[in-house]
């Protein structure tokens, strides 16, 4: 378990080991949870990185006023 240190701006560094065993990248967002009485970090993904996840689902119809 790493510790970290909150700086005078209410920043952090996330650890080397947990940068890399989640792929987080300079320059990426992440989104804070409060859960309890602890913060959680869950990096964004891209939508693109979603494409074609799913192939099962059918096909989404479209409303007659939106074509």
């Amino acid at each position: 378990m790493a510790v970290v240190t909150v700086s005078p701006k209410y920043q952090v560094v996330i650890p080397k080991d947990v940068r890399e065993k989640l792929g987080i990248r300079p320059g990426q967002k992440v989104e804070a949870f409060a859960v309890g009485n602890r913060v959680e970090l869950v990096p964004v993904q891209p939508m693109r990185t979603f494409r074609g996840r799913f192939p099962d689902l059918p096909p989404l119809e479209r409303e007659p006023d939106r074509l």
